[in-house]
């Protein structure tokens, strides 16, 4: 990229790099208690909304096989990165960590080396990504993922979280968590086996199924659950947005004939309740009894479903609301699915519709990150401060 720039003034906070950083809602999870010493995005629209929303200085455009350890300043207590789902996702070609997309894990991990090498390994390294890592190719990149960590002196943990446990939305992702080998662990940060909710059968499979070798250099992070309940669904959808206008009664009608009878029957219950109810539906395909495809519309009342970006044909989602009987629906808007993704009214989204879409589509939800940060990230950094006073 640039030469290596200057280190910036350190003012107490622990710093972070963030790479694969969209419009920043890592960032924003991990709060003004942390200060970005690095950003980086392949992607100019998310770019423009990084900018916009944290301002010019730390953000650097360009592709992360282009980054290297001298472009980074400072030393970072973390580093994150949220690489590319493609090829990972059940959705993809199935190319996992081989793949062109999915693929920059390792040019990431290139750069983490390269800190080593400097002398200024993080504390902690961040990956995020679908719950598909854990199958793909067989368990294989999985294993890739958790070998990567142990070779880089690291130990490492997985956690599944769900942000429908913080937020009206079904977003299941994988986190791998290491933490510097020469660090010691605080108390209580570790369980001696698994834990639900954060440890569930999947994730359970997936490390049964690696080498004793990397079992060996794991740890089961526990993590407690949130203690307030996500808000409703209803909460964070608007009367009528000014850039989701209200689908005209036939255009509903075409939804409802894609329903199956399950799904109608929520719709059915809905008009009996006779009060408002406000629901999310989402455009999917099936195979009927002969094997076929068959689109069908699934509608919930409870929460979203995992948001997408508009790439590789996936939809937007639909807002469903039946209010004193009368059924009406509309595409959701672009502020309505940053507040699923816990980002506040205040945050600068893209103008156009698409490039929202695929900025809160691809984003990590910003109350897990804080979740993390609070009860995993800050204890192990502030141990490690401690440590290092003491020496």
């Amino acid at each position: 990229m640039s030469e290596s720039p200057a280190n910036p003034p350190d003012d107490g906070r622990p710093g972070f790099y963030e790479f694969f950083a969209g419009g920043g809602m890592v960032r924003a999870g991990l709060g003004e208690g942390w200060r970005c010493l690095f950003a980086n995005d392949i992607d100019p629209g998310k770019g423009q909304a990084y900018r916009a929303n944290w301002g010019e200085g730390d953000f650097h455009p360009g592709d992360i096989g282009s980054v290297t350890a001298g472009d980074l300043p400072g030393e970072a207590e973390l580093m994150w990165g949220s690489f590319p789902c493609q090829d990972l996702s059940l959705a993809g070609a199935g190319a996992g960590l081989g793949g062109r997309r999915s693929g920059t894990f390792h040019a990431f991990w290139d750069v983490a080396r390269g800190l080593a090498a400097d002398g200024r390994a993080p504390a902690i390294v961040a990956v995020e990504n679908v719950c598909g890592t854990l199958t793909s190719r067989g368990g294989r990149d999985f294993e890739v993922v958790c070998q990567t960590y142990v070779d880089a002196g690291y130990r490492w943990g997985g956690l599944i979280i769900n942000a429908d446990r913080f937020l009206p939305q079904s977003r299941p992702r994988l986190f791998v968590i290491g933490v510097r080998g020469d660090l010691a662990t605080p108390s209580g940060l570790t369980a001696p086996g698994p834990l639900e909710p954060f440890h569930p059968a999947a994730l359970r499979r997936a490390v049964g199924r690696l080498p004793e070798a990397l079992r060996a250099r794991m740890a089961w992070w526990r993590l407690p659950e949130p203690d307030v309940r996500p808000a409703a669904l209803a909460a964070i959808i608007d009367d009528d947005p000014a850039d989701a206008p209200w689908s005209p009664p036939e255009r509903t009608a075409r939804l409802l004939a894609l329903m199956s009878p399950v799904n109608l029957a929520k719709v059915e219950q809905a008009r009996r309740d006779g009060g408002r109810c406000v629901g999310a539906l989402y455009r999917r395909t099936r195979r009927d009894a002969d094997g076929g495809k068959l689109q069908r519309a699934e509608v919930r009342f409870d929460i979203a479903g995992c948001l997408r970006t508009p790439a590789g044909g996936s939809s937007r989602q639909t807002v469903l609301v039946v209010d004193r009987g009368v059924v009406r629906s509309r595409l959701m808007s672009a502020r309505e699915t940053a507040r699923l993704m816990g980002l506040a009214d205040d945050y600068r989204l893209p103008a156009s519709d698409s490039a929202a879409w695929r900025l809160t589509g691809d984003g990590v939800a910003v109350p897990v990150v804080r979740h993390l940060a609070e009860w995993l990230f800050e204890p192990i950094v502030e141990a490690a401060r401690r440590t290092r006073r003491a020496a």
